[in-house]
């Protein structure tokens, strides 16, 4: 079994002062380490993360949730982590759910596990404007990815290797390129992928960077991406894992 030294909790944050102390805390209540990657924020994310105890990288500019995250990808395998949790910072990920996601990839051996808001009895509600898109983008990627995929923009995912090196090397920066491009790619490569109920709280503090009018954009940019059928930027090294 993963231990949990070998596991790196990954947190983007762009203006989460108000919330990154409680996610820091409880990461390390359940027996993780995490690193913070603050993303140009403007507030005092960094030093309120810091003052946690996180390891804290700071981005000089705001480069968005996926340049965010392959820096903490590649801060993983230079460390020798051999599988990471990407986290939200803004309090809606329990860190009890963290070890039930580390538990669910080990148990079925997948590269990349998925906490879904939409499987099992979670509250999570989302406006009619929202869930269309959601449900649409769902069912693009179970058909390209030949598996069923309910929350293709689930902030909250279990990497582990040989596809945290993959994504440490390349990973989309685009708006959902680092959830609906990268589970298809991963799939079509031949990477284990699946998800798991899991319970999204309120958001607890701070302003969401998504919006309606981004979704709808990128949806129809998925589909004709999708109809043009890309190579897939992975490669999947089977003598690594099992």
């Amino acid at each position: 079994m993963i231990q949990n030294s070998e596991v790196l909790i990954v947190v983007p944050a762009y203006n989460e002062a108000a919330t990154i102390a409680q996610v820091v805390e409880g990461i390390h209540q359940v027996g993780f380490s995490c690193v913070v990657i603050n993303d140009g924020s403007i507030d005092d994310t960094a030093f309120i993360a810091k003052e946690a105890g996180a390891n804290v990288l700071t981005l000089p500019f705001n480069a968005g949730v996926g340049g965010a995250l392959r820096c903490g990808f590649r801060y993983a395998v230079e460390n020798g982590f051999t599988a990471v949790i990407q986290c939200d910072a803004d309090g809606q990920h329990s860190p009890e759910e963290i070890v039930r996601l580390v538990e669910f990839a080990e148990g079925n051996r997948l590269h990349l596990a998925i906490g879904s808001r939409f499987l099992g009895d979670s509250p999570f509600k989302s406006s009619p404007l929202r869930r269309i898109p959601m449900r649409l983008m769902a069912k693009l990627a179970s058909r390209a990815a030949g598996v069923k995929i309910t929350d293709t923009s689930s902030g909250f995912r279990a990497i582990r290797q040989p596809l945290l090196s993959e994504f440490a090397r390349e990973f989309p920066v685009h708006y959902l390129g680092d959830t609906f491009d990268v589970t298809i790619e991963a799939a079509k490569s031949g990477y284990r992928i699946g998800e798991m109920p899991t319970t999204m709280h309120e958001r607890a503090g701070g302003v969401p960077s998504s919006n309606v009018a981004w979704s709808l954009i990128y949806l129809v940019r998925s589909f004709l991406v999708l109809l043009i059928g890309p190579n897939s930027r992975y490669q999947l090294h089977k003598n690594e894992i099992e």
